[in-house]
């Protein structure tokens, strides 16, 4: 599955490295993605060549590049805030992984802002498959000059 183009006009990230496909809904204090992987992403080639799994820090970064795509959907409204700027993650913490994601697996991911001071944004994720938790985190995002 590709990018939508409401993802790739909302986040700096591209393939090979982009970590989000779709998203599925979303309101003022949350919002859910979908990421497929196919099995044809080359980490699977190393990483447990003969049980292949995605890589834990990869379901994180899942988590950071759906806040983001969320900070834009929430402060739509607002663009000079987010003009010439990147989200950039500065803290993550209270991660726990749950459970393996293999080839062919969809995960959905759930973030939800629980606070923010200026360009500085506390939000928590959870990514999911198969309806069982895969990862949970706490994670912090700043938002710097991209220029």
């Amino acid at each position: 599955m590709t990018a939508t183009t409401e993802i790739l006009n909302a986040i700096p990230h591209r393939e090979p490295f982009l970590m989000i496909d779709e998203v599925v809904e979303w309101n003022e204090q949350e919002l859910l993605g979908r990421k497929t992987f196919t099995g044809e992403e080359g980490f699977f080639r190393g990483h447990y060549p003969h049980y292949p799994i995605v890589p834990g820090v990869l379901l994180c970064e899942s988590a950071l590049q759906t806040g983001a795509v969320f900070l834009r959907k929430k402060f739509a409204s607002d663009p000079a805030k987010f003009e010439g700027k990147i989200p950039v993650v500065v803290k993550m913490s209270d991660i726990r992984f749950r459970q393996a994601v293999r080839p062919g697996d969809s995960v959905l991911i759930r973030v939800s802002l629980q606070d923010c001071m200026a360009n500085v944004y506390s939000m928590s994720g959870q990514v999911t498959v198969n309806g069982k938790s895969a990862v949970k985190l706490n994670f912090t995002v700043m938002l710097v000059d991209g220029q």
